[in-house]
């Protein structure tokens, strides 16, 4: 679990901050002179020594740091005969089972989700309601605290199938490509600030119409891919696209997958700058393979590993720099429409197969997965 500890400096100083247990060194960095935060730490009383530039001892004390649960995936809607209102949640860091966490406003499906990170607020946008008609709602909610969600605002289009990323704790949640109609495919990206309510706003356009395609990013280092889907033929594609999430405009090529699909999930380790993408269909096929970019640089994809099983329209999130991913749900064409309650989870900075992390509330595919990921 994530904990953390804050205060305020009069002048600059370098913090150390010492395990009780063991004496150890948890932290050792450099602040600013007024407030400040330091994450990642693990729970327990620290002893905190602040030091100035001539070496002088300026503060210290001890504290029992804060929790903040930035460790939380939460999994939204999904379909299993019929759309489904759930939601449920884990603790990436740890394995288990997932728990109930509230309902969206309605059931639905195929909807993009992404948060603004350690501030803890996740968004789910647009997807398919019970009448299968595309929607442009967009619902929230506080990552780290049970219960329903509440309206943000719309979207510039109805549409589903689609992919979000967002600049985390810089607050922009971004949302490409998608559906509106059966296969009537959109290049739309729109915008919104995450810790506000309102409509989304237009940024640019993908590089190409396609829908059952997903998204992630970099985090506060600003750069959103955009990955795989189908095209306005029924196309299985290997795009990768990206964009810088702070500006507008229309997105770039990046590269391409190890092979064309549709139906992946995206997640990573944000700063660290690795992007996965887990599963997916080719058009005659569902797969397991899982494929890894450096979100950086450009280029194509290279092999990471497997999920357990081939399977496609899974749901992907993570904890950043902490460097777990995790992969729920999911469909197999292949074997009679079957849809899964699995979690599996990878080490993002690591290549490998995924190992089973426990089991979603109820079997579904086609869900929206945030985390509040700290970084």
């Amino acid at each position: 679990m994530a904990y953390k500890i804050s205060g305020t400096l009069n002048e600059s100083a370098r913090i150390l901050v010492l395990k009780e247990s063991d004496w150890s060194i948890e932290s050792n960095v450099e602040k600013s002179a007024g407030d400040y935060e330091i994450e990642n730490l693990v729970s327990g009383t620290k002893t905190v020594v602040a030091i100035d530039g001539n070496g002088e001892v300026v503060g210290y004390g001890m504290v029992s740091p804060e929790f903040y649960g930035g460790d939380r995936g939460v999994f939204g809607g999904g379909y299993n005969n019929g759309p489904q209102n759930i939601m449920d949640y884990i603790t990436i860091s740890t394995t288990g089972d997932a728990i109930d966490f509230g309902d969206l406003s309605i059931k639905k499906f195929h909807m993009a989700a992404t948060s603004n990170g350690s501030n803890d607020r996740g968004v789910f946008g647009g997807g398919r309601n019970a009448s299968d008609n595309t929607i442009n709602t967009i619902e929230y909610i506080t990552i780290t605290t049970p219960g329903n969600t509440t309206d943000f605002g719309d979207l510039t289009q109805t549409r589903g199938a689609f992919g979000a990323a967002s600049n985390g704790i810089n607050d922009r949640g971004v949302f490409g490509g998608g559906t509106f109609y059966d296969n009537q495919c959109v290049n739309t990206i729109d915008y919104i600030t995450i810790s506000t309510t309102g409509n989304a706003t237009d940024f640019g356009d993908l590089t190409i119409k396609r829908r059952y395609l997903s998204a992630t990013s970099n985090g506060t280092n600003d750069r959103a891919v955009f990955n795989s889907g189908y095209d306005v033929g029924n196309n299985a594609l290997n795009i990768i696209a990206y964009i810088t999430i702070s500006t507008t405009g229309n997105a770039i090529d990046f590269g391409d997958l190890t092979r064309r699909k549709m139906g992946t999930a995206a997640t990573s380790n944000t700063t660290n700058n690795r992007g996965i993408f887990g599963g997916g269909y080719t058009g005659s096929s569902d797969v397991q393979e899982i494929d890894y970019i450096n979100i950086a640089t450009t280029g194509n994809a290279t092999d990471f590993g497997d999920l357990s099983g081939k399977r496609s329209h899974v749901t992907a999130t993570s904890n950043g720099t902490n460097n777990r991913g995790v992969f729920g749900g999911g469909y197999v064409y292949d074997g009679g429409n079957t849809r899964y309650n699995i979690i599996e989870y990878i080490t993002i900075s690591t290549i490998g197969n995924a190992s089973d992390f426990g089991d979603l509330t109820f079997s579904r595919s086609a869900i929206g997965a945030v985390s509040n990921v700290y970084s």
